[in-house]
């Protein structure tokens, strides 16, 4: 039989939501775009790409050397325009299928210059440890010299993981090392090893020394810290917890707080920040206004209290220690506020969006980074009396189908009789 017999043509007629391309049939082929003519290999209900034949105008040369093997940047190959317009068409989807009435507003690039965090793997390969990320559908490592889409200070990440393997066995035990870009230089986060001895921790500190590491910490626990580790971006310093969440990049947080600022307008005094984190939008909206911000991690509401203590010309911020998901604020507790913010997330806010709706809140400002539970929290929303004034998407994540998104919604004051 020849080599050829089981290769196939096929069009390619949308987008996928992960940025994987659709044939007329539905069966998914990773990297080809709408219009396009392939040829493929068929497995399953996937087709591995041999060769396009007919491209799209919108396909541009990629620029990263890991492409197609490294499982990130899915849709490297499409020009930027149609990709935020991709991205766009992802979030009216959402909204449309939860029946809401709302087309989102022109998406907002915010890539910046580039991610600031990164997640490296390490593993053992022909007797040494390498750093990379994991091949698309695969738990094969794909080695790296570095990720071209962070920061510059990143690119230096993969060599710092394999240097940090070393006392832990050189990957041999699967490590994931999540690295940071802060003031003071790379924050390192090593996880999926487990306790170490005296010994290794001690190894472990003198290389973060030689490094020059500005943190080091094992699962979350301090290793060594030279001095408050933060992060400073459009005027706001947060104080991150040892491998805690922060936006990916500069430029998303500075536009998630503009956008969230705008929306509140100058009139409003007192605003409820939900699943607050680390406190960007807490102390941006504590400019202008009284903040209680709710967040269930302690280490990230400890950042919050320090950043706010270290800043000056700010509102009074309050913080309580709350799980949203099951405890939260119920609508008496909602009612002593002009605005609130939710920030959840990828599984969204439906316990608390349940609570908004029953409360009388005159203003509610919902961020997101999953289009779906956008759309499903927002419907509960609108369900319960409010109405869904807009909808911004901003892109932090070129190349991949991750999306975030600025909801405002507006309860009408009742009419006196």
């Amino acid at each position: 039989m020849s080599e050829t017999a089981d290769i196939e043509t096929v069009t390619i007629r949308d987008l996928g939501a992960r940025g994987d391309g659709i044939a007329e049939d539905g069966i998914l082929v990773p990297y080809t775009l709408p219009g396009e003519r392939a040829e493929i290999r068929r497995e399953a209900r996937r087709g591995d790409l041999i060769a396009v034949t007919q491209a799209s105008p919108d396909r541009v040369a990629p620029f990263c050397p890991y492409y197609m093997r490294c499982g990130g940047c899915r849709t490297q190959h499409l020009a930027r325009p149609a990709e935020l317009a991709w991205k766009r068409g992802l979030v009216a989807q959402a909204l449309s299928q939860a029946r809401l009435d709302v087309a989102p507003a022109p998406i907002i690039d915010a890539h910046g210059t580039g991610r600031r965090r990164l997640t490296l793997h390490v593993r053992e390969i022909d007797g040494r440890a390498e750093a990379g990320l994991m091949a698309a559908r695969s738990h094969a490592l794909v080695p790296i010299d570095h990720c071209p889409i962070t920061v510059p200070a990143l690119h230096a990440a993969p060599a710092v993981a394999r240097r940090l393997a070393a006392p832990l066995g050189h990957g041999r035990k699967p490590l994931d090392v999540a690295v940071t870009a802060t003031d003071q230089g790379l924050d390192v986060d090593l996880r999926g090893h487990g306790p170490v001895s005296a010994g290794v921790g001690t190894a472990l500190v003198r290389i973060a020394g030689e490094l020059g590491l500005a943190r080091l910490s094992l699962h979350g626990e301090r290793l060594m810290e030279a001095e408050p580790v933060s992060v400073t971006a459009d005027a706001i310093r947060l104080y991150p917890a040892p491998g805690g969440f922060l936006q990916a990049t500069a430029a998303g947080q500075a536009t998630l707080c503009d956008l969230t600022l705008t929306a509140l307008g100058p009139r409003v005094r007192r605003v409820a920040d939900l699943f607050a984190g680390c406190g960007p939008l807490s102390l941006a909206i504590g400019r202008t206004a009284a903040v209680h911000a709710v967040e269930s991690d302690a280490a990230a509401l400890a950042g919050l209290e320090r950043s706010a203590r270290m800043a000056s010309g700010l509102r009074r911020i309050t913080t309580e220690r709350r799980d949203l998901f099951r405890r939260p604020l119920l609508p008496l507790e909602l009612e002593a506020f002009d605005a609130v913010v939710f920030d959840p997330p990828r599984a969204g806010a439906e316990a608390q969006a349940r609570q908004l709706a029953a409360a009388r809140v005159p203003l509610v400002i919902g961020v997101a980074c999953d289009a779906g539970t956008f759309a499903r929290d927002a419907a509960t929303l609108v369900a319960g009396g409010y109405r869904l004034e807009a909808v911004t998407p901003v892109d932090q994540f070129r190349h991949s189908g991750h999306v975030e998104m600025v909801g405002v919604f507006r309860r009408e004051p009742a009419r006196r009789r």
